[in-house]
């Protein structure tokens, strides 16, 4: 049983209560409560605030900054490389430089995240602000007012207009109470509520019970008087609030993916390489050593730098297109969401509805029945709601001006009987100039018709008959069918009745209906075919009812064949709303827990989720989506909840935020694919090398530098151009493919690395060294000259190859050709080729054993980059066969 479930059992009992029972069953009386039974009530059924929240502490957001996957892989390899260095008194200055270089990676990421963090504001505190009012109570007979955290089960609390509701009550008398249940249904009609003990009957949502008032609901005019039933976490607002809400955890769990396959890489690496120096050399320490170092090269160092910095460069992009990242992981959200929930209101429609249609009981059009609704919303007193605004703007019609202008002259008001909940009418007498008045009605059809004794037609007045009813019932179940909301017109001449009873709402003549709708934004019906065909899944949530949202979704191209709404899905186990989510694109008659319930759902299918909403009732989706979306009008509470705040509410502005964001989550899958392969190859090459060398193919130091200058290169990815091929698809942030590119493409460089390996060592090394192999040389500085030129060689060989297969595995296409990185990705990439060679030809280069070479060996390295790059867009290409995909 669902949450929301468990509150509606809970909650629905008293709507069936007696007064005098519920003050028995609760402990309370009219007066109220004595302070000893406050303390008593407070201790049995808790406070009325969520102070079980834990704040959002610096020390949290230090963790969430600084504590990931790859941050724990550099440090622990960075601090036993320091433990090592203290054995290793001859190698300490060159280890020191690795563990340094890994910490200051760490900090400098770790740094950059912190910032995006401490911009986000704690959801939990705006929440709590929403109780912090002062609210009047009556206790032990005396009226006071009171903090309403302090309210406890049993109080009696009086509410006035503009008070919000600070807890959940059972209503106990009223006058003329409407409210607006918005901050809990989502939708801007107001309700008007009763003190009636309810009978029971047909099922109906807890929100629809007109005798309790939830709290977070607001008072738009009368007065009531109820006893509190329900406080804090336990009313409706709190059973569908997170006690501690956490980060998302969708990046986290990616970042571990990746994470965990490149330890498995390792954990295979590290002891071969150990095991091969250790038997080949005899040195277990300094094989140790190395071992670590290859296990510091198979991980980029800069991987949670460049990830940070394709998420932050992102984050600007996106806010430059009207799209606020608060949480920089969101940019996952948005790079791999393949479904987007939404409420209709606003998103899909315009904020308020439109008249469409004025007719007579056959479907004419008719002025007389606009006239006398007109009239009945000028006049009448009582709440405003949508439908009243929309006759009220008819005024402003172009040429209307004045006829309205002269209808109000022609007519003053005399008496009126507001609308209630029970009758669903409003009636209004107005008296025309020479005296004689009538009673104008207008309401729901069934009731409105219900009071009808004959009907107006075309000047004349007939008998309501049966066939007149059926013709009613045909005109008005078409205008439903395409989810318009409609109300019936009548009168009734009162003579020189001055006021009227509800006796007097009988016998009229039924004039004809009004049909309203919520008319879709123009940009909608496109928006919902960019979703598409970004292969985005548009799921409407919302708690209108169900006719309305098909008529809209049907509008702008959103499936609705079949609706859920939720006295359905209540009735539903979570086995069958794990299949109907898949197949239902439009729920309606939501509560705010059970939107909740759709998105967990979504989310156990394996969906990335994002979830599009403005209001207080919205922000238990926010938190439970992956990616919680919001925009700049939207309520505080709901922004501060959203990771995202859209600075339009136009779903155009979200399918750019989506595209930029799955550029973002490309170029940083580019970095972590490419460079773990590369790393990958390279260091399957010092395996095999190390088996056969009588020497380090390269040492530590080298191994660790080649990787930063590769590493500082590839700082330049998030600026890089993206192909279009690759935003038209959700992408997916996890190591499950990382290990197979890897293991396809990393053994290509192991391949070109070999041959160099043997070009050094048989034809370079010797043609500089006297023409001897190494293990002929008994002069240790040439010695030592041979291991330089060999170690520089390579380093080289690697260098360009790794800086080259860039360009060639960061696109489907033909690099250069089809698909040209951007000036900024070029540039930079063949500086860093040209100064990393020259740095070679240099006294720096020394510092870390790199000697200078011939110009004739860059003959033999043009070579060997172009059949690399060759072989590699062979492989490539059978790679997108065989998968369909690249990065």
């Amino acid at each position: 049983m669902s949450k929301t479930t468990l509150f509606d059992s809970r909650i629905k009992k008293y709507a069936y209560r007696e007064a005098a029972q519920l003050y028995g069953e609760l402990g309370s009386s009219p007066a109220g409560l004595s302070p000893e039974q406050v303390e008593r009530q407070r201790e049995k059924y808790g406070s009325n605030c969520f102070g079980s929240r834990s704040s959002d502490t610096m020390l949290r957001r230090l963790r969430r900054a600084f504590i990931n996957p790859f941050n724990v892989i550099l440090f622990v390899l960075g601090s036993i490389s320091l433990v090592t260095d203290g054995l290793l008194a001859s190698d300490f200055s060159k280890n020191a430089t690795t563990a340094l270089i890994i910490f200051s990676m760490i900090l400098i990421s770790g740094g950059i995240r912190l910032v995006q963090e401490l911009r986000a504001k704690n959801a939990a505190q705006q929440l709590d602000r929403l109780i912090h009012q002062r609210i009047r109570v009556r206790r032990g007979g005396v009226c006071m007012d009171i903090p309403a955290e302090e309210l406890v089960v049993g109080d009696v609390v009086l509410l006035s207009a503009g008070d919000r509701v600070p807890a959940d009550l059972r209503l106990t008398a009223v006058t003329d109470l409407f409210l607006s249940q918005a901050a809990i249904t989502g939708e801007s009609a107001v309700v008007e509520k009763s003190c009636r003990t309810l009978c029971y009957g047909s099922p109906r949502p807890v929100t629809q019970l007109e005798n309790l008032a939830f709290m977070a609901t607001t008072v738009i005019s009368g007065k009531g008087e109820g006893v509190v039933v329900a406080v804090g976490k336990n009313t409706l607002y709190g059973s569908f609030s997170k006690d501690d809400p956490e980060e998302k955890q969708a990046f986290q769990k990616g970042a571990n993916s990746i994470a965990w396959v490149m330890l498995r890489f390792m954990g295979v690496l590290i002891p071969l390489v150990f095991l091969l120096l250790g038997l080949t050399g005899g040195n277990w320490l300094e094989s140790f050593a190395f071992a670590l170092s290859v296990a510091v090269g198979l991980m980029p160092e800069m991987l949670p730098m460049v990830i940070t910095a394709c998420l932050a460069r992102g984050s600007l992009a996106m806010s430059r297109k009207q799209t606020i990242i608060k949480d920089i992981n969101a940019m996952q959200g948005f790079g791999s969401m393949d479904v987007l929930c939404m409420d209709k209101t606003g998103t899909l429609t315009n904020e308020s509805i439109l008249l469409e249609y004025y007719m007579d009981v056959l479907g004419n059009e008719s002025a007389e029945a606009l006239d006398l609704a007109f009239l009945n919303s000028f006049y009448h007193s009582g709440v405003r709601n949508p439908i009243d605004n929309a006759l009220l703007a008819c005024q402003t019609m172009p040429g209307r001006e004045a006829h309205f202008g002269e209808l109000l002259a022609q007519y003053r008001k005399t008496d009126e009987i507001p609308f209630d909940y029970a009758r669903k009418v409003v009636s209004t007498l107005v008296t025309a100039a020479d005296g004689s008045s009538k009673l104008i009605l207008k309401g729901d059809v069934a009731h409105v018709v219900a009071r009808c004794g004959t009907v107006a037609y075309r000047g004349k007045v007939l008998p309501m008959e049966e066939d007149t009813v059926q013709s009613v019932s045909a005109v008005v179940s078409e205008m439903l069918q395409d989810g318009m909301k409609v109300i019936a017109v009548a009168q009734k001449e009162m003579g020189t009745a001055d006021h009227i009873t509800s006796a007097d709402e009988q016998n009229l003549t039924l004039v004809g209906y009004l049909a309203f709708f919520d008319a879709p934004k123009k940009t909608a019906r496109a928006s919902i075919a960019a979703l598409k065909r970004l292969k985005v899944t548009p799921k409407v949530l919302t708690g209108d009812q169900a006719d309305v949202a098909v008529s809209i979704c049907r509008r702008v191209g959103i499936p609705c064949g079949r609706v859920l709404t939720g006295a359905q899905l209540d009735e539903m186990a979570d086995s069958a709303l794990s299949t109907a989510v898949e197949e239902v694109h439009v729920f309606a008659e939501l509560t705010p827990g059970q939107k909740v319930r759709l998105v967990a759902a979504l989310e156990q299918n394996g969906h990335t989720v994002g979830f599009l909403g403005d209001g207080i009732n919205d922000i238990p989706a926010l938190c439970e989506a992956n990616v919680g979306i919001s925009v700049d009008t939207a309520v505080d509470a709901a922004k501060d909840a959203a990771d995202v705040v859209l600075l339009q509410k136009d779903l155009g502005v979200l399918e750019e935020g989506i595209l930029e964001g799955r550029k973002t989550f490309t170029n940083m899958l580019k970095y972590i694919k490419i460079t773990a392969s590369s790393n990958f190859g390279n260091i399957l090459s010092i395996v095999c090398a190390s088996a056969f060398l009588p020497f380090l193919p390269m040492t530590s130091l080298q191994l660790l530098l080649l990787n930063l200058l590769y590493d500082a290169l590839c700082i330049i990815l998030p600026w890089d151009n993206v192909d279009e091929e690759e935003t038209l698809s959700p992408r997916d942030w996890s190591g499950r493919t990382l290990g197979r590119f890897m293991l396809s493409f990393g053994p290509i460089s192991s391949v070109f690395d070999i041959a160099t390996f043997l070009f050094l060592y048989y034809v370079l090394c010797p043609a500089l060294c006297g023409g001897v192999t190494y293990l002929h040389l008994t002069d240790p500085a040439m010695q030592l000259h041979y291991v330089a030129l060999f170690q520089t060689g390579w380093f080289l060989e690697s260098m360009w190859t790794q800086v080259l297969i860039l360009h060639f595995l960061r696109t489907r296409r033909i690099p250069f050709v089809q698909s040209r990185p951007s000036a900024p990705v070029m540039v930079t990439t063949l500086a860093g080729i040209v100064v990393f060679t020259g740095l070679t030809f240099t006294k720096g280069g020394g510092l870390f054993g790199l000697t200078r070479l011939p110009l004739w060996y860059f003959g033999f390295l043009l070579i060997v980059a172009l059949a690399y790059m060759l072989l590699t867009t062979v492989v490539k290409t059978f790679y997108q066969k065989k998968h369909h995909q690249l990065i």
